[in-house]
């Protein structure tokens, strides 16, 4: 995931979770933006003068912010905006962030995502935006609900949302075909799944080809979704207590668990060694739930042979989890109505459709999204745009890597099953309870 952060960089910014946890002592100044933040924004005149840093951490898509940039200079000629890329790779990116925000000198805007907003929005290190919104700059309305909802914070916008990522089910139509076994269709269950895949299974046995797999060193595109689609959760809706230990959670976890257990899945130790999606672009995998960010490797590596179909359904639905990166600007803003009028402007329709015809990204801008759907024309993407439309947020608290890190470590014994699902989920949730108690 280029542009937002896979469950593996997740784990790799949870070695970066004592120092984030330091903001608290950081504090925030927000005295120069935050009372241009509470008035209703009015753009700055044209001729404003001012010198932006604008830091990401993704370099594909800085010529995509480039090109908008200098359509933001057509408004503004004397605002320039130093774009500087920062890798997310072994939390370069958060670590930096963070460092920044220790000493004062956070870029003048800046890409946040779901982990981190509240964290740095409750130790008053982000400006709120209610000012774009009640100034008409940016309207809401504009972006789906979900990802609003993420980057708003006890009640106060933060963060104007740049793109968003789902995840579908992917399969290889030429291992099914050789298999002779039927195509996935978007009205799949998890009982399909599960035939299918041991089908699959069979058939491939023992040239190392299995039938269906998911990240399960992360949840975003494996177990997070199948606990949502049993009527689970993850985290309660304000962030104070764990889900883990719901029937409905359980039941996801377990999905995951009986795949293994029968054999259509690869063991919790393979998944360990090799990256399911690695696993799949290498016609080793028939099928797997992956995420919107991976449609340009996975058609690179299968061409013609990718197909992609909504997510099967559980239970109770076919959820998946939604998430998205943001556009921020720091509480001690060296110029906030510079930084304001480019944020909003980053938030624009046309700022999305420069985005989307990268096709690297969905533009989380409604509407701009055909633009990428129409960039792989082999493969029907109007999937991800469907299942945002009930998604779930991404799951998140203040500090979100404590918690992260206590299911990368007992998880896997659940996966593995070295140790009964619900026990393992139980005590998760007890352990992810103590922790969210230190948050308040």
């Amino acid at each position: 995931m280029n542009h937002n952060v896979t469950r593996r960089s997740f784990l790799s910014f949870a070695a970066a979770g004592a120092a984030v946890v330091s903001l608290a002592a950081c504090g925030g100044n927000s005295a120069a933006g935050g009372s241009a933040a509470k008035a209703a924004y009015a753009a700055p005149a044209k001729d404003l003068s001012a010198e932006l840093s604008y830091a990401i951490w993704d370099a594909a898509q800085k010529p995509a912010m480039q090109k908008i940039v200098a359509e933001f200079n057509k408004q503004y000629p004397n605002i320039k905006v130093t774009i500087d890329v920062t890798p997310s790779k072994g939390s370069a990116y958060w670590t930096k962030i963070q460092t920044q925000a220790s000493s004062n000198t956070l870029p003048d805007v800046f890409w946040m995502n779901g982990p981190h907003i509240k964290l740095y929005a409750q130790n008053n290190q982000l400006m709120p935006l209610d000012g774009l919104v009640s100034g008409k700059a940016v309207d809401t309305a504009n972006y789906p609900k979900a990802l609003v909802d993420l980057y708003t914070v006890n009640g106060a916008f933060y963060g104007v949302p740049k793109d968003f990522d789902t995840s579908a089910l992917f399969y290889n139509k030429a291992l099914f075909k050789e298999a002779g076994v039927s195509e996935p269709t978007s009205n799949w269950t998890w009982d399909d799944v599960k035939s299918a895949g041991a089908k699959l299974s069979k058939f491939y046995q023992g040239k190392g080809v299995y039938g269906y797999a998911g990240d399960l060193t992360g949840g975003q595109t494996s177990y997070y979704n199948t606990m949502i689609e049993a009527g689970g959760t993850v985290i309660s809706t304000d962030g104070k207590k764990s889900g883990y230990d719901s029937a409905g959670s359980i039941a996801g976890l377990q999905f995951w668990r009986d795949l293994i257990a029968s054999g259509v899945s690869p063991s919790m130790q393979q998944l360990t060694d090799t990256a399911s999606s690695d696993m799949f672009t290498s016609r080793k995998l028939a099928m797997t739930m992956d995420g919107s960010w991976t449609v340009g490797p996975a058609q690179k590596a299968l061409g013609d042979d990718l197909g992609i179909v909504s997510l099967p359904k559980g239970p109770k639905s076919n959820q998946s989890v939604i998430h998205g990166l943001a556009n921020v600007i720091p509480a001690n803003a060296k110029n906030p109505a510079a930084a304001q009028a480019f944020v909003a402007f980053l938030g624009t329709q046309d700022a999305a459709k420069i985005q989307a015809e990268t096709g690297t990204v969905i533009p989380a801008f409604n509407g701009t999204q055909y633009a990428w759907v129409k960039s792989v024309p082999s493969v029907e993407l109007s999937v991800f745009l469907e299942l945002a439309k009930d998604a779930s947020p991404y799951p998140a608290s203040v500090n979100t890597a404590a918690w992260n890190e206590l299911e990368n470590t007992l998880l896997p014994q659940a996966f593995a099953g070295t140790k009964p699902v619900a026990d393992v989920a139980k005590d998760l949730a007890s352990q992810m309870n103590a922790a969210l108690a230190k948050e308040s």
